[in-house]
């Protein structure tokens, strides 16, 4: 058993996190932003008490020492789990509302352990496949993307739109990781998990459809015939599910290989095209609302797209990847439970 700080409790990745930190015997006090948040989780999980499952509540991560006092625990912690980073476009400041939390948030929390958590050894970082990803090679076939890349994007091209600073923000903060381990040399290890696209179950106790995760909303849209007559772009090919993304975040806190190591961590092609007849195969009864087999969009495009190398995550953390239609069954599913 390993006491676990789990960061931003109430994520659509790290409900899944804590479900398998629980399952494996682990004791997880996880940071939310309000007691509400807490106690909904609390209620979710009646069969764990305040030694197995307990709370802190951090209302801002981009507060300088934010998480001095999360970070202190009796027991003490062995490991920590920071899920929590700001991922919307709906921002007008880029800088101040994607940049600064994410760099800030990522630091500070290992600024924190550094001085208030020393028993701490090992730090897993959730980053993405958009610190990866070069954006200016667009679909780039002859390329394979690995841990060995880095997206290039500068801190002037960040501010100069939403979907930059996103990139950016990821990019930034996993850089300020790896520089802190570098400079600090702290007792504790860093993984960083850089997954791209993110679908599967939402966990019923938190989210509502209009509350969800970026990345589910396209399969959400295609079930209420948003995508009726025209399939939307699928944008980014490559995809995860989050059971086997919130595996890997524990993996990497019992897998002593998988100390300092960054892991691109994907399941492999999908396109939007593919959700919608996967749906209408095993959905009747969204039949009416979904893209006849003639709607244009959502589909591969015709020159080709990147290669991915998963070799590490496979080798490293043992992950067997779920397939694409297990993933989304099982989301629709999960949408019924709140009443889609």
């Amino acid at each position: 058993m390993t006491r676990v700080l789990l960061t931003g409790g109430s994520g659509f990745i790290a409900a899944h996190v804590l479900d398998i930190l629980l399952e494996h015997g682990h004791s997880v006090v996880t940071t939310v932003r309000s007691q509400d948040k807490a106690d909904r989780i609390k209620k979710a999980h009646p069969n764990y008490d305040s030694k197995k499952l307990d709370f802190a509540i951090v209302e801002d991560i981009a507060q300088e020492g934010a998480f001095d006092e999360a970070v202190k625990s009796d027991p003490p912690f062995e490991a920590v789990i920071h899920t929590a980073s700001p991922f919307h476009f709906n921002v007008t400041d880029v800088q101040k509302e994607l940049l600064d939390p994410a760099v800030i948030g990522t630091t500070g929390i290992l600024k924190s352990i550094k001085k208030s958590a020393p028993t701490v050894k090992r730090v897993v970082i959730t980053s993405s496949f958009a610190s990866i990803i070069n954006p200016f090679k667009g679909n780039w076939p002859e390329h394979t993307y690995s841990e060995e890349d880095w997206n290039p994007i500068t801190q002037e091209q960040a501010v100069e739109n939403p979907a930059n600073g996103y990139r950016a923000s990821k990019t930034f903060a996993e850089k300020a990781a790896w520089a802190f381990l570098e400079k600090e040399k702290p007792n504790f290890t860093i993984s960083t998990m850089c997954p791209p696209l993110v679908l599967g179950p939402i966990v019923h106790y938190l989210n509502s459809l209009d509350s969800l995760n970026t990345s589910n909303q396209r399969i959400r849209d295609i079930v209420q015939g948003k995508a009726k007559e025209q399939i939307p772009e699928t944008g980014t090919f490559l995809w995860v599910d989050v059971r086997d993304l919130a595996l890997c975040h524990v993996k990497a806190i019992e897998v002593d290989a998988a100390a300092n190591k960054r892991f691109f961590i994907t399941a492999g092609y999908f396109s939007n095209k593919e959700i919608a007849q996967i749906v209408e195969k095993n959905f009747p009864e969204y039949k009416e609302g979904l893209p006849s087999t003639s709607a244009p969009g959502g589909d591969y495009p015709k020159d080709g797209v990147y290669k991915y190398d998963n070799s590490r995550t496979k080798e490293v953390l043992g992950i067997q990847f779920k397939p694409l239609q297990e993933s989304i069954i099982d989301t629709v599913k999960s949408f019924k439970s709140v009443g889609a």
